[in-house]
């Protein structure tokens, strides 16, 4: 593999690439006879008839089709890890979870998966699956790809590279990668062991979002988003293709690598975006602002301005707000929210909240600040201060949350975690 990867920028309008010069047929997708004896596939993200702005497909230029395989039959090895048990019925319980630990036995990334909170399902094309994942070995002569939604990555500790049919993406945390339904891949490690979460999303493509009064250069930047150029594996051997598919993994057998795609073209692709990168909007008079302003990518609903899921980041920034409460006030939402943390400390939140740590705040139960963050927030002085080294997320949704099974019973979970506002005092003083 080739230590580094060149990259085609900007948000998906139309790429295209070739490993191997004159490879992409001129002008039409398909002629009787693609260039070096290749075969035409098209992968289509969206229904043939969609919108022209909403249609997304990619032509690729493969050495063997996808339908050369095996059929596929129930793989029981991570038939207890991917069947996503929910109990009945959900607990409102404010709820937070230590990190996961890395594992002890070998483990490769989708073993490594461990599905945690969901809402929605594939059937229905809608809501999300979050997972968390902790590997330390690569997917050895093995390749995946999901049919039920497309991924977004959020790696937390640990490099990975992501070898695709489109080509290869190495990410870093700090980086999320997201791979599209139904393309393959394989992942490699390119440190010891990595951690991270995983939100399989069952609804609308992720997009950016709309700016409106933001005007034209807030939030993420569309040309800092980064695709793969064309890279092929020409191999073969006795390998093992999985698909996950209706919530339960599957298992083929196949024969060539399928990560044979010699050239492509579309707008339907994996792509990474560097957090880093995003340009934060915030408040320069008083008041705590919206969480909308944080967000990088949303997968919307019918709905207008109601999400399936939003993906929301609290980099570090500057805080300037006078005479206000500055880090998140006690609310009660609508929304739904998985929140984790990549790095660094949470304004809102005391020691609790660690880096490969999560929490849940589901519709309308009470959050905010827990007793030692009120109480120095404050009475600090005000004045400008940089929140530095700091990353968290958060996986916002129309739909409860409703953890899985593993996520309710395991040892990581924090019983105690109401007691971080029990300490709240009483201020009133009554009338005077």
């Amino acid at each position: 593999m080739a230590d580094k990867t060149p990259y085609q920028v900007g948000f998906a309008n139309h790429f295209a690439t070739q490993a191997i010069p004159n490879t992409l047929p001129y002008g039409q997708n398909s002629p009787q006879q693609v260039p070096h004896g290749l075969y035409a596939e098209q992968l289509s993200g969206s229904a043939f008839t969609a919108p022209r702005k909403h249609n997304q497909r990619s032509w690729l230029y493969r050495i063997q089709p996808s339908v050369v395989q095996g059929d596929f039959s129930i793989f029981t090895q991570h038939e207890m890890i991917l069947n996503s048990e929910r109990p009945t019925p959900v607990p409102p319980n404010q709820m937070r979870w230590d990190p996961l630990p890395l594992p002890g036995k070998k483990t490769d990334f989708i073993q490594g998966l461990i599905p945690f909170v969901r809402n929605g399902n594939a059937k229905n094309l809608s809501g999300s699956l979050v997972y968390l994942y902790a590997c330390n070995q690569d997917m050895e002569d093995c390749y995946f790809y999901n049919s039920d939604g497309e991924m977004l990555i959020v790696l937390q500790q640990g490099r990975l590279r992501f070898v695709t049919e489109f080509g290869i993406i190495e990410a870093e945390p700090s980086e999320i990668v997201i791979i599209p339904r139904g393309i393959k891949f394989t992942v490699e490690l390119l440190e010891d062991s990595a951690r991270g979460y995983v939100c399989e999303n069952y609804g609308a493509t992720l997009a950016l979002p709309d700016l409106g009064p933001i005007g034209a250069n807030g939030l993420a930047n569309p040309r800092d988003f980064q695709y793969p150029t064309a890279w092929f594996e020409d191999r073969e051997g006795d390998f093992s293709l999985l698909c996950k598919f209706q919530d339960h993994m599957w298992q083929a057998p196949i024969h060539h690598s399928p990560l044979d795609v010699v050239a492509w073209h579309g707008n339907y692709a994996p792509y990474k975006y560097d957090l880093r990168l995003f340009n934060t909007i915030n408040t320069v008079s008083f008041d705590h602002p919206d969480p909308s302003i944080f967000t990088v990518l949303t997968s919307q609903t019918n709905t207008p301005g109601v999400a399936n899921l939003d993906f929301v980041i609290f980099p570090s920034r500057w805080m300037v707000a006078e005479n206000t409460f500055r880090p998140p006030y006690y609310h009660r939402n609508f929304m739904n929210e998985y929140m984790g943390s990549i790095y660094g400390a949470y304004d809102a939140k005391g020691n609790g909240f660690q880096p490969g740590g999560s929490s849940l705040h589901n519709c309308m139960h009470a959050h905010g600040p827990d007793a030692e963050a009120f109480n120095n927030a404050s009475n600090v002085e005000l004045k400008p201060e940089y929140y530095v080294d700091t990353l968290a997320f958060m996986f916002e949704s129309c739909f409860v949350w409703e953890p899985t099974r593993f996520a309710l019973e395991t040892p990581l979970r924090q019983t105690d975690y109401l007691a971080c506002w029990q300490k709240l005092p009483r201020h009133f003083k009554g009338c005077p």
